[in-house]
């Protein structure tokens, strides 16, 4: 039997119980390598927010600023993932756990590869949040909160159903690293340095 780590669904930890010959394979070039060679640290900022709300203009922005400063940025968009990785998971709560679980564990690889990796969902369950945050084991989580305007209004007024935040629960951050509505948070990247 192999030790295996939190995070995981049932059915994966008992998956990972019964292999007898999985185990993790370290590479003989590590993260501070890596950082080094890029000349910038390796995290993952996780933007948040209601539909609509944004979260993907501010992921492009984001990147664009930072390949402007020679800072290498890969977009984890949501909705697009769920035409590949996640396309076979749909929009009931387990869905959404394991859509940002997974999500949460490619972040992981992008950070420790020494990429910004830029992670735009909606990502509603905030547990399901700090379990990403909680993954990156000494990779910084930027957390980034948009403020929703336009559809939640309409959404509110019955004219949108099945809504995120309206008829299926959206849990703000309690404590988020950075929290603008106007996409004013590339300061974060301006002092980072490896």
């Amino acid at each position: 039997l192999i030790a295996v780590s939190s995070g995981r669904s049932d059915h994966q930890e008992r998956v990972l119980r019964m292999s007898t010959n999985i185990f993790w394979q370290e590479s003989p070039i590590g993260k501070t390598e890596r950082q080094k060679l890029l000349n910038q640290k390796g995290c993952v900022v996780w933007i948040t927010g209601l539909s609509g709300s944004g979260k993907s203009t501010l992921a492009c922005s984001l990147s664009r600023e930072l390949y402007t400063r020679g800072k290498l940025s890969y977009i984890l968009d949501g909705d697009n993932l769920r035409h590949g990785l996640n396309k076979d998971l749909g929009f009931k709560a387990e869905d959404r756990v394991e859509n940002i679980r997974r999500v949460g564990e490619v972040a992981k690889l992008f950070a420790d590869a020494g990429l910004i990796c830029i992670a735009s969902l909606i990502s509603p369950y905030r547990k399901d949040r700090d379990a990403c945050r909680e993954m990156m084991q000494g990779s910084s989580f930027i957390e980034a909160t948009r403020d929703p305007k336009g559809l939640y209004k309409l959404a509110r007024a019955g004219k949108i159903k099945g809504f995120t935040g309206i008829d299926d629960p959206y849990e703000s951050p309690l404590n988020s690293e950075v929290y603008d509505p106007w996409c004013r948070c590339f300061h974060v990247f301006s002092s980072q340095s490896p």
